[in-house]
């Protein structure tokens, strides 16, 4: 099976047990915690999940799954509470849970998705003993994505921030929680040690990779392909892998932090290609990607280690 098809058929049923579960929200804090939830996305959180239970022992997602919705739902608590923070007014093409029922309820509404993350785990159909632990690393890792969130937060008042910096800071706001979904998904499917953690770590570098990705995103591609105002980060002033790897090259990019016409970014992607700063960043990623291919080293060979490994470079081959 290609990915591409393995990705639709995966969003699909996500969306389908979704309805099942959330379908029907009786109060106004339901339907506000639902509005994300159900305004699409790849689901590639569960995805991830999906993969690695069934890399670990064949067929066995099928009566886990709960868990795995687990890390879609906690995915869009997290976006809920970004938004608040971020002050965005638009999310997938809706308008953010905060402009529509104000934000204390948004908060509240992130809150009671944070609550469900749990609860789909304890329903899941599995010993007692792994769910016990995929809860605790859950939880684990939502501490870790609001650390990521503050110090990101932070570098924006900060002149310097250092590749090091960067790289915790992404992969605990973006790479734990695909590692988290793959290590519940092998510890639900019954895995051994070393493939929970090798499947943990496949999904931290994975994770960060994407979000390097994003960066480079958010400067190369048109807004009509990305959604976004392109190059927000460099005319915001955000410490991304692109800036740091910039000033580390003696590029300063301080004159290019206010508003820019088609022709000014063009200009703007024209030099730092031409100074291999977008080759480094790329490198970069694509070196994560290679490391965590690697992890996968703990599976057989099957239709879904095949997959893993597909899904990692599409992560930073997708061009939206």
């Amino acid at each position: 099976m290609e990915l591409e098809t393995y990705l639709k058929k995966t969003a699909e049923e996500v969306n389908s047990l979704l309805q099942d579960s959330y379908g029907d929200p009786k109060t106004a804090l339901s339907r506000a915690a639902n509005h994300l939830l159900f305004a699409g996305g790849k689901r590639l959180r569960p995805a991830l999940f999906k993969l690695a239970a069934d890399a670990v022992k064949p067929g066995s997602s099928k009566i886990i799954m709960p868990a795995g919705l687990s890390l879609e739902v906690t995915h869009n608590f997290t976006l809920i509470h970004d938004d608040i923070m971020d002050k965005d007014e638009f999310r997938r093409g809706q308008k953010t849970v905060h402009t529509l029922w104000g934000e204390p309820a948004a908060i509240l509404a992130g809150d009671v998705l944070y609550a469900r993350a749990f609860s789909l785990i304890c329903t899941a159909d599995a010993p007692k003993e792994p769910k016990v632990k995929a809860i605790a690393l859950l939880a684990r890792t939502c501490e870790e994505i609001c650390e990521g969130q503050q110090q990101d937060m932070s570098f924006e008042e900060r002149g310097v921030v250092s590749r090091d910096e960067y790289l915790e800071m992404v992969t605990k706001k973006t790479g734990v929680l695909y590692g988290a979904a793959a290590a519940i998904g092998a510890l639900l499917a019954g895995g051994s040690d070393a493939q929970v953690d090798g499947l943990y770590n496949y999904g931290c570098r994975i994770g960060a990779a994407f979000q390097i990705q994003d960066d480079l995103i958010d400067l190369l591609a048109s807004s009509a392909k990305s959604g976004k105002d392109q190059a927000s980060d460099i005319r915001e002033g955000k410490q991304t892998l692109i800036a740091i790897t910039a000033r580390e090259q003696g590029i300063d990019l301080k004159p290019w932090r206010r508003p820019l016409n088609h022709e000014e970014i063009a200009s703007l992607i024209t030099m730092l290609t031409d100074k291999g700063v977008i080759d480094t960043v790329q490198k970069d990623a694509e070196s994560m990607i290679t490391s965590a291919i690697h992890d996968l080293s703990v599976l057989s060979d099957t239709m879904e280690k095949y997959l893993l490994a597909e899904l990692a470079w599409y992560f930073i081959r997708r061009d939206y």
